[in-house]
């Protein structure tokens, strides 16, 4: 069964890892009379004062790619422990937590909600101010739509909660941090994504998102990624790291950058047409020369994230430096808001 093979896979990533890994069950969820554990990996220094990254997977159970990107880089480090010597150097300067597999039951059922016909990324308490495209953006009208909120007044899935937890005690305890969410599905192009997901209104750290795009574009420059404001495909209610970043700005002195790696299934079904007759085709490399492609492709990107946390001191602007950046981002990304600051 899919389940037991990417259970599996984080058992044996776990097993490799021994006693560099931390493990913590953030909770359980019932689907189909089995309880499926939501687990949590963390290596690397806990000392608060470094920084952390944070890498989520499997939040849509169809998009089963994002969370075996996820294991495949947990796998990659697990195997690197015993020899790497750089490795290890990398790890006592930044705090590494994988969630491979936030929605469990999803990915065991093939559906983009969890057993309660919730989807994750529309369950947060934001509402958009703005209009959003119908169904898409949210709706509350029947689980059996897709996109469904959730019940009005009730308290976020487990799922949604245990994100939130781990993000809260493992992320938002250092003064910088970036968590990274692995998704699939949308258009050609491979896309990082950064809030808002609800409103057009540029973040607080836009400049921040800025450079990182500058230092991503220097190192993989052989890789073409957009980089680019959510907000600007689309909006949405519910958007779960629209959510933390909000709450990340109660301490200003904090830094956290929440990215979506959204990768561009469409190219998959254009390469193999009968994909597309198929719910898990597409959105999944179902051809395994493509799959592994796509594993090589993107766990390089999830490294050069972790690398970036750690050395967040030599790229983050400060001062003069950071203005120019904030310009540049809202020349770039919202061109007709810059004007109206000055840039």
């Amino acid at each position: 069964m899919l389940r037991l093979q990417l259970l599996d896979d984080l058992a044996r990533c776990i097993d490799t890892g021994g006693a560099h890994f931390e493990t913590r069950t953030l909770c359980e969820v019932t689907c189909q009379g089995q309880r499926l554990p939501v687990q949590a990996v963390m290596v690397g220094n806990p000392d608060l004062r470094v920084p952390a990254v944070g890498f989520f997977g499997g939040v849509h159970g169809l998009e089963r790619i994002g969370a075996e990107v996820v294991l495949a880089f947990l796998q990659n480090l697990a195997g690197r422990l015993r020899w790497d010597t750089t490795l290890n150097a990398l790890l006592e300067s930044v705090r590494i937590v994988f969630v491979p597999l936030v929605n469990p039951g999803g990915i065991l059922t093939g559906t983009r909600a969890n057993p309660n016909g919730v989807d994750l990324m529309r369950n947060a308490p934001v509402d958009s101010l703005e209009r959003v495209p119908w169904l898409i953006g949210g709706q509350r009208l029947s689980p059996r739509l897709p996109w469904f909120r959730g019940e009005p007044d009730q308290p976020m899935e487990a799922e949604s909660r245990a994100v939130c937890e781990v993000v809260t005690s493992e992320l938002f305890t250092h003064s910088f941090c970036i968590a990274v969410d692995c998704h699939s599905g949308f258009g050609m192009a491979d896309r990082i994504w950064f809030p808002y997901a609800h409103t057009r209104v540029p973040i607080s750290h836009l400049a921040e998102m800025h450079a990182l795009k500058d230092l991503l574009q220097e190192t993989l420059c052989n890789y073409r990624y957009v980089f680019e404001p959510q907000s600007g495909q689309y909006l949405t209610h519910g958007d779960l790291w629209d959510h933390l970043y909000l709450a990340s700005l109660q301490r200003p002195e904090r830094v956290f950058l929440p990215l979506t790696l959204e990768m561009g299934s469409w190219s998959w079904v254009k390469k193999n047409p009968r994909q597309f007759f198929s719910l898990l085709g597409n959105f999944n490399p179902l051809i395994e020369h493509r799959q592994q492609r796509v594993l090589r492709r993107h766990v390089p990107l999830l490294e050069f994230f972790a690398r970036a946390a750690c050395s967040h001191d030599r790229w983050q602007p400060s001062g003069s430096e950071r203005a120019r950046h904030r310009a540049l981002a809202m020349a770039h990304w919202y061109p007709e808001l810059a004007g109206g600051e000055g840039t």
